[in-house]
């Protein structure tokens, strides 16, 4: 099975594929950050980043999507341009049959580092750590993807055992 995270962003959106299977530790096989260019119109670049997830979608074809929940944002601008990348992602993750489940940054840090208060380099640290990798993912954007998917992973067998309690 394939979980796929999003750390949505207009300019760097990061992106990570985890590769899950009963009793091993998760897999990256795929980890990076889609880029727009910030001098092209925001139809355009929204455009170029949605071709981006929908190929990662079709060719990993995950069973859930998790992305960052956009909570608070000082700017404006920024939180709008994290809210339409979000947006684009769980519409093409909806739109191609995947779960799609949002994590706070604090969920996401409590998962990884044990506390919703680690930094981002902790959390690059721990990414590394669970993942198996040489060296710490970057830039920053790539490993907070793999830590949402990570969260997702750990966060998932809870939220499926009350769901059957609640039947």
């Amino acid at each position: 099975m394939f979980v796929m995270g999003i750390d949505p962003g207009l300019s760097r959106c990061g992106y990570c594929v985890l590769e899950v299977r009963r009793g091993a530790a998760a897999r990256a096989v795929a980890l990076g950050v889609l880029r727009t260019a910030v001098g092209d119109p925001v139809p355009q670049r929204l455009l170029e980043l949605q071709r981006e997830v929908r190929a990662l979608l079709g060719e990993f074809t995950p069973q859930a999507l998790a992305v960052e929940r956009v909570l608070f944002q000082a700017n404006v601008r920024t939180a709008m341009s994290v809210g339409q990348a979000s947006g684009i992602a769980m519409a093409e993750a909806a739109a191609a049959g995947c779960d799609v489940v949002e994590y706070s940054p604090n969920q996401v840090k409590e998962a990884v580092a044990g506390h919703g208060a680690a930094g981002k380099e902790e959390v690059q640290r721990m990414v590394q750590t669970l993942l198996g990798l040489t060296a710490p993912p970057r830039p920053a954007d790539a490993a907070d993807a793999a830590a949402i998917a990570l969260c997702h992973v750990a966060m998932a067998p809870m939220a499926m055992s009350v769901q059957r309690s609640l039947r």
